[in-house]
């Protein structure tokens, strides 16, 4: 059965090139066009498509306020378009606060090095995530920064651009916990660590903030974070994680010295790696125009390195996302003794990366997104 698409645009340029493409796969319908939010509002709830193409910036209803309303009354996998800007990226963020489940640059020509591989980006990720079109889920998301000693109210957390508070969504298609599902009891294996790292790409910016919300302030190792991003999305991304957690999260840089209770985000476009210094570890950043590494940053390329600077004292998670990225790289951590989890195929918003680590018979555990938090907390001894 084909996946049922609306496009949100109000370009009509935009809403034909991007039927177009959609179409060019038998498996994929686009079943009607929107040329505002709310006009996709209305046209989501008398039509019941798979998923949703939507805009950020339109008239009547902007893409955010859209998002909410669909969420609200019509949960539907949502596919942002948006400008690779540093407004693009706050907005997008928002969306995905919202409730949209990932996005692409509205310019085709960001998305891949040749039109014929943008249009299959396209296409399978409206496919991917199509099938997602299942029952509701709400999920309470994490909106304020932790209060300090000082403080004994929290105060509210603005979106990056500067006005609204971050609304309290209903992730029906994150497959994110409610507050009334139990949470597993974890037994610690007694392993010893020396940093966590987790590898994620769709689906992945709900759920970090999912995890990295409920660490500690006194976190014990660094973390390295490698989620599949633009460029223009990281820095943001990073920010954002950084207002809402009680560990500090930052983007990386070359040159920085990997430190506890530190999270450290891949910078889009970008490869991370661990390097040995002495008696320290210190982080690689680097370009990287190899034709062999579809992604940047890449799983892979961190997964090793940090294999070959730590050895087995590595705890490295891979979480929803497409593909297989992230499964050579659990192979070599898994071969110097590493623990290798992933997310369980029910809370993946696209159960490809933790599947090809799963069925490689490389993870010892499979983690709804809602226990690895608490699994993680447990593992290092500090639940």
């Amino acid at each position: 059965m084909a996946v049922k698409v609306l496009v949100v645009d109000d370009s009509s340029f935009f809403r034909r090139r991007v039927s177009e493409i959609l179409e060019k796969d038998a498996g994929i319908e686009v079943i009607d066009f929107a040329v505002n939010g709310q006009e996709a509002v209305e046209k989501a709830s008398k039509l019941r498509p798979d998923v949703i193409t939507m805009d950020v910036e339109m008239p009547v209803l902007d893409g955010i306020s859209a998002v909410k309303k669909i969420m609200q009354s019509n949960p539907t996998p949502i596919l942002m378009f948006s400008s690779l800007t540093r407004e693009g990226a706050s907005a997008t963020l928002d969306a995905l606060d919202a409730g949209a489940v990932d996005f692409l640059p509205k310019k085709f020509e960001d998305i891949a090095r040749n039109s014929e591989e943008a249009t299959r980006a396209l296409q399978t990720k409206v496919k991917e995530i199509g099938r997602k079109r299942v029952s509701r889920f709400t999920r309470p998301m994490a909106t304020t920064k932790p209060a300090t000693p000082a403080s004994t109210s929290p105060k509210p957390v603005s979106s990056l651009r500067g006005s609204s508070t971050v609304a309290q969504p209903d992730r029906s298609f994150q497959k994110a916990p409610t507050e009334t599902t139990p949470q597993r009891s974890f037994k610690a294996s007694g392993k010893s660590y020396k940093v966590v790292a987790i590898g994620t790409s769709t689906g992945g910016p709900v759920a970090l903030q999912t995890i990295l919300t409920q660490l500690p302030a006194n976190f014990p190792h660094p973390i390295l974070l490698i989620q599949h991003m633009p460029a223009a999305f990281t820095p943001a991304f990073a920010q954002r994680l950084n207002s809402l957690c009680k560990i500090k999260v930052k983007e990386a840089e070359q040159g920085d010295k990997l430190m506890p209770g530190v999270a450290y985000l891949a910078p889009g476009g970008k490869q991370m790696m661990v390097e040995s210094r002495g008696g320290s570890k210190t982080l690689k950043v680097f370009e990287d125009d190899s034709p062999r590494i579809t992604y940047k940053p890449c799983v892979d390329v961190t997964f090793a390195s940090t294999a070959k600077a730590y050895s087995g004292d590595v705890l490295a998670i891979v979480l929803t996302g497409m593909g297989a990225d992230g499964r050579d790289g659990a192979r070599m951590l898994k071969q110097v003794g590493a623990t290798i989890w992933a997310q369980d195929e029910k809370t993946c918003v696209v159960y490809g990366m933790p599947q090809a680590v799963a069925a490689a018979g490389l993870s010892s555990e499979s983690l709804a997104l809602q226990d690895v938090a608490l699994r993680i907390n447990k593992e290092l001894g500090i639940a």
